[in-house]
C-alpha cells in the first residue's frame, strides 16, 4: 500500500516538474504572472514556471504581416473607392502588449482599418493614385503613435489596391483623353505662333529686297508647275524688272 501511494506521489511530482519546464525560442518571450500579478518577462531558452502559482503568456517578437481588409472610402471629392493595405509591425515591449491591451493583434487590425478610412477620406482621388508614398507614411506615423502604448512598433504600411467602379473608370478615361486633346491643341497653337513670327520676319526681309520678291515669285510658279508639262506666262513688266535688276 505504501509503495502504491509513493508511486502516485512520484508520478504527480514528475508531472508537476515537466509542466513547470518551458522552452522559449529565440524570437519568443514569456510574460510571467505570479498569483495574478505581473512578475517579469523571461526568455529565450529554458525557464521554470511554478504550476498554479505562476502563469505564462507567450509573445512573438517577429515582424507580423497583417492584411487590412478592403475598406469602402469616400474621398474628399466625393468619389467612392475600395482600398486595402498591408501593415508590418512587431512587439517591442511584451509586458505592455499583454497588460495594456486585450488581443493586440485584433486591436492593431481594427485601428489600421479606421485609420486607413480616416486618412484617405481627407484626400482627393488623384492624390490617392499619385501620392501613395506620402499616404503610406501618414498612416504609418498615426498607427505607430497610437500603438506605442501597447508596446507595438509599426514599421511600414503599404496601400496595395485602389479599386474604382466601372463608371468612374470610364470617367477617368474620358478625362485623360480630354487632357491629351488639350495638350495637343496647346502644342499646335504654340507652333502656329512660332510660324507666324517667322513669316513676319520673312515678309520684312522680302519687303526690303525687291529682287527677293521677284525670285520668290518665280520659285512659287515653279512649285505650281511641278513635274508636269506646264506653260508659265510671265508678265512683261516682271521681265523688264528682272533685266533692270540684273543689269
Amino acid at each position: 500500500m505504501f509503495e502504491y501511494f509513493f508511486g502516485i506521489i512520484a508520478f504527480l511530482l514528475l508531472t508537476i516538474i515537466i509542466s513547470a519546464i518551458k522552452i522559449l525560442r529565440e524570437y519568443e518571450r514569456g510574460v510571467i504572472f505570479q498569483l495574478g500579478r505581473f512578475w517579469k518577462v523571461k526568455g529565450p531558452g529554458l525557464i521554470i514556471v511554478i504550476p498554479v502559482v505562476q502563469q505564462m503568456e507567450r509573445v512573438d517578437l517577429r515582424v507580423i504581416v497583417m492584411d487590412v481588409p478592403t475598406q469602402d472610402v469616400i474621398s474628399r471629392d466625393n468619389v467612392s473607392v475600395r482600398v486595402n493595405a498591408v501593415v508590418y509591425f512587431r512587439v517591442i515591449d511584451p509586458e505592455k502588449a499583454i497588460i495594456q491591451v486585450e488581443h493586440f493583434l485584433e486591436a492593431v487590425s481594427q485601428l489600421a482599418q479606421t485609420t486607413l478610412r480616416s486618412v484617405l477620406g481627407q484626400h482627393e482621388l488623384d492624390e490617392m493614385l499619385a501620392e501613395r508614398d506620402t499616404l503610406n507614411k501618414d498612416i504609418q506615423t498615426i498607427l505607430d503613435r497610437q500603438t506605442d502604448a501597447w508596446g507595438v512598433k509599426v514599421a511600414n504600411v503599404e496601400i496595395k489596391h485602389v479599386d474604382l467602379n466601372e463608371s468612374m473608370v470610364r470617367a477617368i478615361a474620358a478625362q485623360a483623353e480630354a487632357e491629351r486633346q488639350r495638350r495637343a491643341k496647346v502644342i499646335h497653337a504654340r507652333g502656329e505662333r512660332q510660324a507666324a513670327k517667322e513669316l513676319v520676319k520673312a515678309a520684312k526681309t522680302l519687303a526690303e529686297e525687291p529682287q527677293a520678291i521677284q525670285l520668290r515669285y518665280m520659285q512659287t510658279l515653279t512649285e505650281i508647275a511641278g513635274d508636269k508639262s506646264s506653260t508659265i506666262v510671265f508678265p512683261l513688266d516682271l521681265i523688264d524688272k528682272l533685266k533692270a535688276n540684273i543689269s
